[in-house]
C-alpha cells in the first residue's frame, strides 16, 4: 500500500487567479479511517485556500497532538507546517505570528487537545485575538486510544463501549465568545456548502476566528446513542443562516430568495452574506450569540452557521504596537536607530 499521491493529473485543471491549481493545495494521502469527517474539514480547507487565491508558501499550519492534529499532512503540502506537543499550539501560533505577520495562520486542534489538556492555552490565545484561523474538529472522543469520552462528549451520551457520559459538557463556541473571540462559527463534516464559506470567512477575518467542526468518529463515535454521530448531527442541527461568502475580487451578488437577510462586510472588503433563520439572532451581537447557544441547547439542537463576527476587530499585533513587516526583514538601521533613540526612551521612563 502506498501513502503517496501519484504525480499526474489532468493538463487542463482549472486555475485560480494566481494560477495554482486544486492540486497545489493537496497534501499527502489520508492515514485516518475511511469515512473520517476529519477528510471532510481537510477538503474544504483546501477547495477554500484554492477559490481565495491564497499562495501556498505564505500559509503557515500548525497542529497539537491527536487525530484532528495528523490532518496539515492532508492539506497545503507546499506550507510552512509544525506539529506541537499535546495542546501546546495556541503558544506556538502565537510565537510564530508575533514573528512574521504577514503569513496567514491556520490552526487545527480537537477536542481533546483543546478543551482538555490545552484549555488554558486556547483561553488566552482568543482572549488575546491572534490573528488566525483556529479549526477544532470536534468528534467527543479521544480516537487515537480507543474512543474514551472527551470534554466535549454530551452528557448523557453512549459510547461504542456502552458506557453513558455522566458529565456536562465543555462548549468551545460559548467559551470563545465569553472570552471575546472576533469571529465564532460552528458547521458540520458532512456540510460543506456551509463549512467552505465559513472556512474562507475565518481566513479573511483579521482577528482570531475560531470555527468548531463537529466531526463524527466513524470508528469509536457513530454508534446509536452518541450526540456527535453522523445520524444524530443530522437529525439535531439547527442553522443560523444560510452562509454565503464573496471575496473583494468579485462581484457581490446574493441568490437567497423571501425572507431576511443580512451582509457583514469583512476588513478587506469582502462581504459575508447572511440568510437569517433565527429572527431573535443578530451576528454582530455577542449576547444574541450567546443566547442562541443556549436556546438550542435547551431543545437538545447542534446550532451552526456564522453565530458572531467583529469586522472592525483589533487583532493583537494592532494591540501591541509591533512593528510591520516580517522580524527577519529588519535592517540593521531598524534593529540599531542609534544613540538618540536610546536617549529618548531613557527619557520616557523617568
Amino acid at each position: 500500500m502506498t501513502f503517496f499521491k501519484p504525480a499526474f493529473r489532468h493538463p487542463d485543471l482549472p486555475a485560480n487567479k494566481l494560477g495554482f491549481t486544486k492540486k497545489d493545495y493537496e497534501g499527502a494521502i489520508s492515514t485516518l479511517c475511511a469515512g473520517c469527517g476529519h477528510d471532510s474539514i481537510s477538503a474544504a480547507i483546501v477547495q477554500s485556500c484554492y477559490e481565495l487565491s491564497l499562495p501556498p508558501h505564505r500559509v503557515a499550519k500548525l497542529s497539537g497532538i491527536g487525530c484532528s492534529s495528523k490532518t496539515p499532512t492532508y492539506f497545503l503540502g507546499n506550507s510552512h507546517g509544525f506539529n506541537s506537543v499535546h495542546g501546546r499550539m495556541p503558544s506556538v501560533a502565537t510565537g510564530a505570528n508575533l514573528a512574521n505577520r504577514e503569513l496567514t495562520y491556520i490552526g487545527v486542534s480537537g477536542d481533546g487537545d483543546s478543551a482538555s489538556i490545552g484549555m488554558g492555552q486556547f483561553a488566552h490565545v482568543v482572549r488575546r485575538n491572534l490573528n488566525m484561523m483556529y479549526v477544532v474538529e470536534n468528534n467527543g472522543c479521544y480516537g487515537l486510544t480507543k474512543g474514551q469520552d472527551s470534554a466535549t462528549a454530551d452528557i448523557g451520551s453512549k459510547s461504542k463501549a456502552g458506557s453513558v457520559n455522566p458529565y456536562e459538557p465543555i462548549d468551545l463556541v460559548g467559551i470563545a465568545l465569553q472570552l471575546g473571540a472576533t469571529f465564532v462559527a460552528r458547521s458540520f463534516s458532512g456540510d460543506k456548502e456551509q463549512l467552505i464559506p465559513l472556512i474562507k470567512a475565518a481566513l479573511s477575518h483579521q482577528g482570531f476566528a475560531f470555527i468548531d467542526v463537529v466531526s463524527p468518529c466513524v470508528t469509536f463515535n457513530n454508534n446509536v446513542g452518541s450526540t456527535k454521530a453522523y445520524d444524530y448531527v443530522r437529525d439535531h442541527l439547527d442553522a443560523t443562516s444560510t452562509v454565503d461568502f464573496v471575496p473583494v475580487h468579485e462581484e457581490i451578488t446574493t441568490k437567497y430568495g423571501e425572507g431576511q437577510s443580512q451582509d457583514v462586510a469583512m476588513h478587506d472588503g469582502s462581504m459575508v452574506h447572511l440568510q437569517k433563520l433565527h429572527g431573535d439572532w443578530d451576528p454582530s451581537n455577542r449576547q444574541s450569540a450567546l443566547n442562541a447557544l443556549a436556546d438550542a441547547k435547551s431543545k437538545g439542537d447542534i446550532l451552526t452557521g456564522l453565530l458572531y463576527v467583529d469586522a472592525e476587530s483589533q487583532e493583537l499585533h494592532e494591540t501591541l504596537e509591533t512593528v510591520p513587516g516580517a522580524l527577519n526583514e529588519l535592517t540593521e538601521a531598524d534593529l540599531c536607530p542609534g544613540s538618540g533613540a536610546l536617549a529618548k526612551i531613557n527619557a520616557s521612563l523617568r
